[in-house]
């Protein structure tokens, strides 16, 4: 019985726990999903919701504001929109790639390009460490990018391979930004080498000023108790001066003391010798 629950946890033939969930990180139920959405306590991975502002949801709001607009118009500068959005994303994951990178070691870092409302604009980072995505997500959650508030939480995601479409991938998805599965944008791979050598020099740099501060810090300390104990031995010197002058000084008084208290003064047998 546990092999089999533990075969099929995670799967569509487990009826307990969300499948989507699972291997996403996210369910377009939300919270009323049927099945169970285990978030974990502690996960390599990241996730930032909602905070890539997607091209195609800009344009909408930009024309729901200025109101609609000439087919012309729009089929004049599809393509001076889609280069200016092209270079536009790639700033924005350079900017969470070296954000990022600040906390440790980037295995991988996914922007969704989905358009479904449980997972536009989604970031997924995985550390090597996950020490280093926990601090990620302490740092980074609460912040502000772009205007809005992060929102940042532990992802199950571990195998990025079971969360991808691979239609998407194949450039054959039917379903388009709607689909369930996960749409990461590509990018190429002379900027993720690039970033990770930059990224890398940093933290080198980084180590280097780390250490030459606790050297610095330390060398404070060897001298404030080399300090400290030559305080303390002059103490303890003129403690030893001081007591040493009260010791004469006390054994002065003590000879004075002991002298005969006449001395140089005639007694009474000198004056009968000298009357006889």
């Amino acid at each position: 019985m546990a092999k089999h629950l533990a075969r099929i946890h995670g799967t569509e033939e487990d009826k307990v726990n969300c499948p989507f969930y699972f291997k996403i990180g996210a369910c377009r139920h939300s919270d009323r999903c049927s099945r169970l959405h285990h978030r974990p306590a502690f996960s390599p991975t990241i996730l930032i919701k909602h905070v890539f502002r997607h091209p195609v949801r800009a344009a909408e709001l930009e024309q729901a504001m200025s109101g609609a607009q000439g087919n012309n118009n729009k089929g004049s500068n599809s393509r001076a929109d889609k280069v200016k959005a092209f270079e536009s994303f790639l700033c924005f994951y350079e900017e969470m790639f070296l954000e990022l990178s600040k906390f440790g070691r980037i295995d991988e870092l996914h922007v969704c390009d989905n358009l479904g409302d449980h997972m536009i604009g989604h970031v997924y980072c995985k550390f090597f460490n996950e020490e280093d995505a926990s601090d990620a997500m302490q740092v980074m959650n609460g912040r502000f990018y772009d205007g809005h508030k992060m929102e940042v939480e532990f992802s199950p995601v571990t195998d990025f391979r079971e969360a991808r479409c691979r239609d998407f991938d194949e450039e054959a998805c039917s379903r388009g930004g709607f689909c369930n599965f996960l749409h990461a944008k590509p990018v190429p791979m002379t900027l993720i080498r690039c970033l990770e050598a930059e990224s890398e020099v940093d933290r080198r740099k980084e180590e280097d000023e780390r250490r030459d501060r606790e050297r610095d810090e330390r060398r404070v300390r060897k001298r404030e108790r080399r300090d400290r104990r030559e305080r303390k031995r002059s103490r303890k010197t003129s403690h030893r001066s001081r007591s040493s002058r009260s010791d004469r000084s006390s054994s002065r008084s003590r000879s004075r003391s002991r002298s005969p208290e006449g001395e140089g003064v005639a007694s009474d047998d000198d004056y009968s010798d000298k009357s006889d």
